[in-house]
């Protein structure tokens, strides 16, 4: 065999940037840490920190427990609301039974709570756009009474709602969500209702709208989009979907370089990388190393979005 024929094929990555971890993320994992050094194992979390579960088993290694409801777990040992947020039964449930509890709700996450409180209190009709049987949905609606939100999903649900007439109108929605079909949805609702009041900035967080922004900046170059994250990850399948519509002819969620199988690749020159919020960044070199182990592999990262967003973490953790 000459050495020509011996070489692998070339093949191009277009790293999109910023990727992985989000400050929301970042600050849910330290919670659980940090709650973890102060109380000692077991820790138990309320639904899964973040969803992906290469972190949630890194920390149930550290003692972790996850439950899915607050009646699974002892009074005398902490629990961790995750980072999606929680209905208020839940607090109040913890706060009745004397329970240490530690919110590891996104800030971000918590800026919608607030506003769907304040548009209720002010007797408007709220509309929460968003998913049914997220937990960040099931969270956000569970601040108010049973009935007091309407969740809109589609876009046919926005032509056809019907308002109580009782007040006005209000959206707030999901953190997660894709930015051009929730924009489509919140335009057939002003179409119907001029004077709906709309959150004060977009509730769509910062981190959600920049990995789609720079997923949209390498779908259209690349003959296959590799997005890496966990199947229940609202906005890692966003990402797939973006991608998609951006011009990306294949796109894949994976949640590691186990999930790559490298036929998708066959007669590929070009592949775009990127990683959802809640995906740590060696799950990200790990899949770069796996396409180095058959290609002649050569990585340029694209983007413009710096992220210095930070938040701190709960005062009962910092005292």
């Amino acid at each position: 065999m000459t050495d020509a024929a011996a070489k692998p094929p070339v093949l191009r990555v277009r790293l999109a940037a910023p990727r992985g971890f989000c400050a929301g993320v970042d600050r849910a994992i330290q919670v659980v840490e940090a709650t973890l050094e102060r109380f000692g194992a077991p820790v138990y979390v309320r639904h899964e920190i973040v969803h992906n579960r290469h972190v949630v088993s890194r920390l149930r290694d550290l003692g972790a427990v996850f439950v899915e409801t607050l009646e699974e777990c002892p009074d005398d040992r902490p629990v961790v609301f995750s980072a999606h947020g929680s209905p208020r039964s839940v607090t109040e449930g913890a706060r009745a039974r004397g329970m240490t509890y530690l919110d590891a709700t996104c800030p971000l996450v918590s800026k919608v709570h607030v506003e769907a409180a304040r548009h209720h209190a002010a007797g408007r009709q709220v509309l929460l756009i968003g998913h049914a049987g997220h937990p960040e949905v099931i969270g956000t609606m569970g601040q108010l009474p049973d009935g007091a939100v309407v969740l809109i999903e589609t876009l046919e649900q926005a032509q056809s709602f019907v308002p109580d007439g009782s007040g006005g109108v209000a959206y707030v929605t999901q953190t997660t969500l894709s930015v051009d079909d929730t924009a489509e949805i919140v335009e057939a609702l002003k179409a119907r209702f001029p004077d709906m009041t709309a959150p004060h900035r977009d509730d769509i967080c910062y981190a959600t709208t920049n990995r789609q922004e720079a997923v949209k900046s390498i779908a259209g170059g690349c003959d296959v989009l590799l997005v890496i994250g966990s199947a229940n990850s609202s906005n890692s399948v966003r990402l797939v979907e973006v991608g998609l519509k951006a011009g990306a002819p294949k796109a894949f969620l994976i949640d590691d370089a186990d999930d790559l199988d490298l036929a998708w690749l066959e007669g590929a020159g070009t592949v775009g990388v990127t990683a959802g919020a809640s995906a740590p960044e060696d799950l990200v070199q790990g899949v770069i190393a796996k396409l180095r182990s058959a290609y002649a592999v050569t990585v340029e990262e694209i983007g413009a979005a710096r992220e210095t967003v930070s938040f701190k973490l709960p005062r009962a953790l910092l005292a």
